[in-house]
């Protein structure tokens, strides 16, 4: 007797069968379409999945360029070279460093002139003795002072400040022929950078009084003239000690580089020179009285 069950086709069991197929295949397509290839090249469709996504920070890195390493393992890891030491991120963190040690330092020293001059000076010449006259009566007048911090003209401004017991500041600079800052600074910092050291200059100073000097004295004087041209700072009187010292170089800048048409006439009541420290100090810490 036959067994009607033998060869009967099962259409419920096919039907089951084809759609198991069709589930296996649109696994199998969805898969392989959510992945890239080993070429690193993203699926037209679909793009890059988060299997190769990767992101440092507020950086995405995606397929060929997501990194094998890890932040973490990278800071873990032992050192091979220190080369790392003289490149630029890290000397982005030396100059920040340096801002954020010079503002916590001199936020709070209250209004200071800044004192520029000659390091070479020498202790018996008639300019040193004006420079120490000036640093004594800023701090007889409750007014920091504020220096390179080295030899010569700084020296004289800090000593004359220090020997009436006011503030005496020295920001020096890291420089092969510089001892270093001189005795008579009560608070000091020494810079690597020479434009983080001109900032505090600036920022912490209501006026500035300039004896003679060289390259470095020219260079700060100029700086603080275009400041002042510009309006970068708001009021800055600079104050030149020496008339004949200072003389035949503000009569060319008055006279060629004006009539030439290079800059503007310079701010009168700004910039002055003189021969009497009373006067220089009278007027370098006339923005003070006004603030």
């Amino acid at each position: 007797m036959m067994n009607h069950t033998e060869g009967r086709y099962d259409a419920g069991a096919a039907a089951r069968e084809n759609h198991s197929d069709l589930d296996s295949e649109m696994s199998t397509s969805a898969d392989s379409s959510h992945h890239c290839p080993l070429d690193g090249i993203p699926d037209e469709e679909h793009g890059y999945t988060s299997e190769q996504t990767h992101q440092r920070g507020p950086v995405v890195l995606r397929g060929p360029m997501a990194p094998t390493d890890t932040t973490m393992g990278n800071l873990l890891a032992p050192e091979t070279s220190t080369d790392w030491l003289h490149m630029d991120p890290w000397r982005v963190l030396r100059i920040q460093a340096e801002f954020v040690d010079g503002f916590g330092a001199l936020a709070e020293v209250g209004p200071a002139v800044v004192v520029f001059g000659s390091a070479r000076t020498k202790r018996g010449d008639s300019m040193y003795r004006a420079a120490r006259e000036t640093g004594r009566q800023l701090a007889e007048a409750g007014i920091a002072t504020i220096t390179g911090g080295g030899p010569g003209i700084m020296e004289a401004a800090n000593r004359g400040a220090a020997e009436r017991g006011g503030v005496s500041i020295g920001l020096g600079i890291e420089l092969p022929f510089e001892e270093g800052l001189n005795k008579w600074v009560n608070l000091g910092m020494s810079f690597r950078y020479f434009f983080v050291r001109k900032t505090m200059f600036v920022k912490y100073s209501q006026g500035a009084i300039v004896f003679p000097g060289g390259f470095g004295t020219l260079d700060e004087l100029f700086e603080l003239l275009t400041l002042v041209q510009t309006h970068k700072v708001t009021r800055m009187p600079v104050v030149l000690v020496g008339s004949g010292y200072w003389r035949g170089l503000f009569d060319w800048i008055e006279g060629t580089v004006q009539e030439e048409g290079m800059i503007s006439a310079l701010d009168p009541d700004l910039v002055h020179i003189t021969d009497s420290v009373d006067e220089a100090v009278a007027i370098a810490t006339s923005a003070i009285k006004t603030i």
